[in-house]
């Protein structure tokens, strides 16, 4: 099986058991039980017309828009960066850079800029307020975003010149603490788009593109796990994968980042939000 074969076989499963036949009767039972859903939890699918409107409006001249803002942002353009995302994933909204020195790691994680076309004044701020967030059911996603941003400009896709947010972290070789921290606006060109299966892959072909930057991405990621572990950390899946490890730790560390950076360098008062400790039931490991 081919990658992309691989890759649609992964595609509406939890961690790409297999492809997946549904037949007429499945089809619309799943459909009725997403309507369903949808007036239990008050969602909404069709965005109202004023706020499509406004997207369009707001996509016209973009890319004359994106060159303009070069020259105010940080150039990334020619580093090296992917996306990691699940076979049916819409719209790839962050993505990894990592480089080894002697010593230090430096990981890089981008976020797609929404900000930057969205504004507290507007119409589809208003929107997203009222859906709070994006709504995934299996082959069928709900955007808080008009599509025609959450999946063109709000989108890190593959040799486009996209407008970030970067949160850039030397890490210390040997315990992986915080040397130095920078959060800047950026300009990105993501080399490709890789699913979860595509990323194993990756890391098993020594000769495949973008081997060597992700094996260096999940061996800092997996070091990164083991000491969160060891701290005491609570690990509610286990048998995670080595690319679902590798977005989520690197996500881990920009979040302490960032809070790093509020906190202590900018003196923003914060509260933590501790979970009550599982019951010895549950079956979580610690």
């Amino acid at each position: 099986m081919s990658e992309t074969d691989d890759a649609q076989a992964e595609a509406g499963t939890a961690e790409g058991q297999g492809p997946v036949l549904i037949s007429e009767a499945l089809d619309e039972r799943l459909e009725q039980k997403r309507d369903e859903l949808f007036e239990e939890f008050d969602l909404r699918d069709e965005f109202p017309p004023a706020v499509l409107r406004e997207a369009e409006r707001r996509i016209e001249n973009v890319e004359d828009e994106i060159q303009e803002e070069i020259d105010d942002r940080e150039d990334l353009r020619d580093l090296t960066a992917w996306t990691t995302d699940p076979a049916d994933a819409q719209d790839f909204d962050d993505a990894l850079s990592v480089e080894e020195h002697d010593d230090e790691y430096v990981l890089y994680v981008h976020i797609a800029d929404v900000s930057h076309y969205v504004h507290p004044d507007s119409l589809m701020w208003e929107e997203a307020v009222e859906r709070c967030n994006t709504v995934y059911l299996p082959g069928y996603t709900t955007h808080m975003l008009p599509p025609s941003l959450a999946e063109t400009v709000c989108s890190l896709v593959p040799e486009e010149d996209r407008l970030a947010h970067t949160v850039e972290m030397h890490l210390d070789k040997e315990n992986l603490s915080f040397e130095e921290i920078d959060i800047y606006k950026s300009v990105i060109n993501s080399n490709e788009r890789l699913t979860y299966t595509q990323c194993e892959h990756r890391l098993d072909d020594e000769d495949a593109p973008l081997h060597e930057e992700n094996k260096l991405a999940f061996d800092l990621a997996d070091r990164m796990h083991e000491q969160r572990k060891a701290d005491g950390s609570l690990v509610l899946n286990p048998r995670r994968d080595r690319a679902h490890t590798m977005i989520e730790e690197s996500m881990l560390k920009a979040n302490k980042a960032v809070t790093h950076t509020l906190m202590w360098d900018r003196g923003v008062e914060a509260m933590y939000r501790v979970h009550p400790s599982p019951p010895r039931s549950s079956g979580t490991r610690r």
